[in-house]
């Protein structure tokens, strides 16, 4: 009867599984130790136009100190950004209601009353602020009321300063495209060692240039120092209040009602040439950055019928009239008297900076990745008709009357205010998101707002309790017997063999 001798191999297999079973039945399940979980957080990013409320995760234990944050879910407000409305009582309140229930739904119910909720204002608070404080105080008032209403953690509504949102959304961008750090192989956050990127926002009433500079900053208020994952950045920020897309666009309706003597009919050079439109004129006055235009008096329910007329170079040269370019008290300057180092490196636009860039290269059919392809398009945009566009780009129906303007406006901010040339501007990448994660300054507003908040004790997650330990005692031991037995019978079994040879 012949007899099936086991092959050491198999041998060493069996006792690997044994092994293992050894080291389920050592310690009870309630000794291994569990993943300390998720920490949630909650930023309202109130802008002049709209408000947003985007709910971030992280691991309850941080990473040098911040948290390694990702965007969890994010709603959009219907209606007006929160300035609009202003002296309509509880109005305010119920605009944010849809989406603070929606938080409600994402954060997981045993996290609620410690998830902290930020509302963060922008410039449209930044300029009710200037008009009517009063006004404003009251509207963060009764914005505090109605998220404290809710279950979480209400640590503030503030009015976030142009520098602040700048260096934010700075953060944010480098955050997105791991410059800070990155997930490494070996399953830890290391030093990404990458440079770092600048950041351009053109919000609804402001526009920040956001970048790190080795260069002295002549105006101390433009600069700014963060420390993230053990890094220390010396930034140039700076917030143009005024310069953004719905400001400027007013500002520009009023410099044209100005130079034309406030007198009805007005031609837009901007507008397409077929088209018209009753302007409302407290609608453009209503605003601190049309002060300088504002006629001595005028109806506040008058109103002036503004013609296209769709001629680009007077497009260019009014638009370039709300700039101010003619001195500088510095050793160089942007525009408007503001000191810049020169830009460096490469940068993401974002917010209408995105949305005009994509429009130029969807109606247009240019990519829009080189200065001169910038003016190509605006151009050719600036040359069509209503209609032409109207069938381009039905969507937009509501908006197409200012996309002239709008581009030859981001046209020159970013190539003659900005100093942007033929080689630097075609580093500028134009973004919406980064992955699934909406680019703008609130994720780094809670990146660096995650360094004030508890970190979970997690002890019992580092320092392994005593039954995991006799395990791997166990679980190491035990293979090192097994890898000497088959040593020892491989030795035997050859020895056999040399003595039969």
């Amino acid at each position: 009867m012949a007899h099936c001798a086991a092959h050491p191999a198999v041998l060493f297999a069996l006792l690997l599984i044994g092994t293992a079973a050894v080291v389920l039945l050592t310690f009870p399940s309630k000794d291994i130790p569990e993943a300390p979980g998720f920490m949630y957080g909650i930023v309202l990013d109130a802008g002049s136009s709209h408000t947003s409320l985007y709910v971030y995760k992280w691991p309850a234990d941080k990473q040098n100190g911040t948290g390694v944050v990702t965007q969890h879910s994010e709603c959009h407000a219907k209606g007006g950004g929160i300035s609009s409305y202003a002296g309509q009582q509880g109005a305010v309140g119920r605009s944010l209601e849809a989406c603070l229930d929606q938080a409600v739904q994402d954060v997981p119910a045993h996290r609620h009353t410690v998830t902290p909720v930020y509302l963060g204002a922008t410039a449209g608070m930044r300029l009710l602020h200037i008009s009517n404080p009063q006004q404003s105080a009251e509207i963060l008032l009764e914005v505090g009321k109605k998220i404290q209403s809710y279950p979480f953690s209400f640590r503030g509504a503030a009015i976030l300063s142009g520098q602040e949102e700048g260096a934010f959304g700075w953060v944010t961008v480098n955050y997105l495209l791991e410059n800070f750090i990155k997930y490494g192989f070996v399953g830890r956050w290391l030093s990404s060692g990458r440079p770092t990127v600048g950041a351009l926002d053109f919000g609804g009433a402001s526009t920040q240039i956001t970048f790190v500079t080795k260069d002295r900053v002549e105006q101390q208020k433009d600069m700014m120092k963060l420390r993230l994952y053990g890094q220390e950045y010396s930034l140039y920020t700076h917030s143009f209040l005024c310069y953004g897309q719905d400001q400027v666009l007013k500002r520009l309706l009023a410099h044209i009602f100005k130079s034309q003597g406030y007198a009805d009919p007005v031609t837009h050079p901007c507008y397409p040439a077929d088209s018209s439109v009753s302007v409302e004129l407290d609608g453009v006055f209503n605003s601190p950055c049309t002060a300088m235009y504002k006629p001595s008096s005028y109806k506040a329910r008058g109103s002036l019928t503004v013609r296209g007329s769709g001629h680009y170079e007077q497009c260019q040269g009014n638009v370039s009239e709300i700039f101010s370019f003619d001195r500088c008290p510095f050793s160089q300057c942007s525009f408007d008297e503001v000191f810049q180092p020169n830009v460096t490196g490469s940068y993401m636009a974002f917010s209408a900076f995105f949305y005009i860039h994509s429009f130029l290269q969807r109606v247009t059919g240019i990519p829009v990745s080189t200065a001169a392809q910038m003016e190509e398009a605006t151009q050719t945009i600036c040359n069509m008709s209503f209609a032409q566009m109207l069938d381009l780009a039905p969507d937009q129906a509501s908006r197409l009357r200012d996309y002239c303007a709008s581009s030859v406006y981001i046209k020159i901010l970013l190539l003659r205010g900005y100093g942007f040339d033929a080689t630097s501007f075609s580093r500028i990448s134009f973004k919406k998101k980064a992955g699934d994660t909406s680019v703008g300054w609130a994720l780094g507003y809670m990146l660096s707002l995650s360094n004030l908040l508890p970190s979970e004790k997690i002890g019992t997650w580092r320092a392994l309790p005593p039954g995991v330990w006799q395990a791997l005692i166990v679980f190491s031991v035990l293979p090192l017997g097994a890898i000497v037995a088959f040593v020892g019978l491989e030795w035997k079994r050859r020895g056999r063999e040399d003595a039969a040879i």
